[in-house]
């Protein structure tokens, strides 16, 4: 019963991770944006897609790796986990981050699905974070900006 409970879980984890349910996948979204778009300013907001992509990349890295690595050193919050205000994006640079953004999901994804990763055990190194927290705020924060990054490409496409 365990067992069944375990890979149920582990199951829909990965289901969130990947844009499941009422959450617009990663790849659905890049692949409706068109890159030349990506460091259009919008009155009123702060960032650029790029940047909001970046950030996530960032931030996204940045859980994945404490998730697995005792000695990572996370970057300082908050200036660390968003690129400089005047860094400009490219479709270039739309393209790297895009693909370094997969490459971390892998990751955590591979963290989730390897039966031998105790989802609930506290991370050695934490502060009483487990890997099902972790893997629930990288859901829960690529959600958020994915929510964000739609919206300003509406604006932008307009």
């Amino acid at each position: 019963m365990a067992q069944e409970q375990d890979a149920s879980l582990r199951k829909h984890l990965l289901y969130l991770l990947r844009g499941g349910g009422a959450h617009l996948s990663f790849d659905d979204f890049i692949n409706s944006f068109p890159p030349d778009l990506c460091n259009r300013r919008i009155d009123g907001l702060p960032y650029t897609a790029w940047q909001v992509l970046e950030h996530m990349r960032i931030a996204q890295w940045d859980i994945t790796e404490f998730s697995r690595d005792a000695n990572h050193v996370s970057p300082e919050f908050p200036k660390g986990y968003w690129p400089r205000p005047d860094e400009l994006g490219s479709p270039e640079l739309w393209q790297a981050t895009v693909a370094e953004f997969r490459k971390d999901l892998q990751q955590m994804e591979a963290l989730v699905e390897d039966e031998s990763t105790d989802l609930h055990a506290k991370i050695p190194h934490g502060e009483g974070q487990t890997i099902l927290r972790e893997a629930l705020l990288t859901a829960d924060h690529n959600a958020y900006h994915l929510g964000v990054l739609t919206v300003m490409a509406r604006i932008l496409k307009t």
